[in-house]
């Protein structure tokens, strides 16, 4: 691991994910909060989560080439930029006491379309920074820096929104924003894009109007993913697990508040567990991956996943709640990391961006069904909400131990 933390790029990379994800985590807690004070609905919640959704069904299908068309640090740094701006609009309507929460809810539509185009940026960021063998540790940094972050933003709004407000959180996100765009500028100078294997030729090119091209290309992604079956099924999981994890947002602030009563501060409770579990995995993650391969490693965390968010809400106190989102955030670092090892072994630099951008769109979809159908659900029976994202977890099992044969890893070497 020491080798990754001599590279200045991969530094300056972590260290903005960190910091990033410090806000981000902040701002997703406080805002879920403060829409469950305001109206007292699960369903609401469940809106909050499907409103993210939105812009991704919008822009993956198309954005994936983009990814791998253009300079991927200039396009995290426009992401960066474009998010900050929004936030600080609200942060100031918080302050003066004007927000409402149908404002809260377009923040967050609009946020949530630089986030669903910003990690298939970064993974393929990272990808082509990072020598083939080393993928392992560069991932283990990158969800230890991300899970880092979410840990002490979880901590931080369960113990102070009682006295910053929502104003003060979106204040503070706004400046790991900025923090974030300026790590980002310093990881290179000049355009740097992904080289492609020359597979027409110039005269096809030059032929190709704007719109063929980008066709092509999309097509391209298709005709890649139907040759590599490997990778379909991985995805798969990797939507599954997508959908469930990003759905958990309607379930924990009501297992805070309507079960233990424990407020903000419980809510801050579980975010801090979920995030140390996560964080302390980037202790054996590597270990486990070694030990057993990338695919069982997901299987096992899947499976780790889908029971404990079955049993969560049937916690007799607080504190072993808490122990239990632990683990399901020590699931959550194990699979990201071996999730986006395979993914970065298994498929080319150049096809990275509409790799990806497929299975977020599938997660996407499903994300949007179970908003919808675990809010409605746990209005009613919160332990019926937590059960059916175990489900989902439980499928996303299945996927990654279907027998299928492995692809042949890519020759790629990223620069030292």
């Amino acid at each position: 691991m020491r080798a990754i933390l001599q590279k200045r790029a991969l530094r300056y990379v972590f260290g903005a994910n960190m910091i990033s994800m410090l806000g981000s985590g902040m701002n997703s807690a406080a805002v879920a909060w403060y829409i469950l004070q305001a109206t007292h609905s699960e369903v609401a919640l469940g809106t909050f989560a499907v409103l993210q959704t939105l812009p991704a069904m919008l822009m993956l299908p198309f954005t994936g080439v983009l990814i791998d068309r253009e300079d991927r640090r200039r396009l995290v740094m426009m992401l960066d930029a474009a998010r900050a701006i929004i936030i600080l609009v609200v942060a100031i309507l918080a302050f003066t006491g004007k927000v409402k929460v149908w404002q809260l809810y377009l923040m967050n539509t609009l946020v949530a379309a630089g986030f669903w185009m910003f990690w298939p940026t970064i993974t393929a960021l990272i990808q082509e920074l990072t020598p083939g063998e080393e993928f392992v540790d560069a991932n283990t940094f990158l969800l230890a820096g991300i899970q880092g972050g979410w840990l002490i933003a979880g901590s931080i709004v369960g113990f102070v929104y009682n006295h910053i407000g929502l104003g003060g959180v979106l204040l503070i996100d706004f400046s790991t924003y900025l923090a974030s765009f300026l790590l980002y500028l310093g990881v290179r100078k000049g355009r740097h894009v992904v080289p492609r294997p020359a597979e027409l030729r110039a005269d096809i090119i030059a032929a190709e109007t704007a719109v063929g091209r980008f066709v092509r290309e999309m097509r391209e992604g298709i005709d890649f993913l139907r040759s590599h079956r490997s990778v379909v099924t991985l995805g798969v999981s990797w939507a599954l697990f997508l959908g469930a994890m990003m759905t958990g947002v309607v379930v924990t602030a009501p297992l805070s508040d309507n079960v233990f009563h424990a407020g903000a501060v419980g809510y801050g409770w579980l975010n801090a567990g979920w995030g140390t579990g996560a964080f302390l995995s980037a202790l054996y993650a590597p270990a486990l991956i070694a030990w057993v391969g990338a695919r069982r490693s997901i299987a096992i965390s899947m499976g780790v996943l889908a029971i404990a968010m079955t049993v969560a809400p049937l916690s007799p106190w607080l504190a072993v709640a808490v122990a239990i989102y632990a683990i399901m955030g020590s699931g959550r670092g194990i699979s990201g990391v071996a999730m986006n090892t395979s993914i970065m072994e298994q498929v080319p630099q150049h096809f990275m961006g509409r790799v990806q951008n497929t299975f977020y769109f599938a997660g996407t979809m499903l994300q949007i069904v179970l908003g919808f159908l675990v809010g409605a659900v746990a209005q009613l029976n919160l332990v019926a909400g937590f059960s059916i994202i175990g489900m989902v977890y439980a499928v996303a099992f299945v996927t990654a131990v279907w027998p299928v044969a492995a692809a042949r890893p890519v020759c790629e070497v990223g620069p030292d």
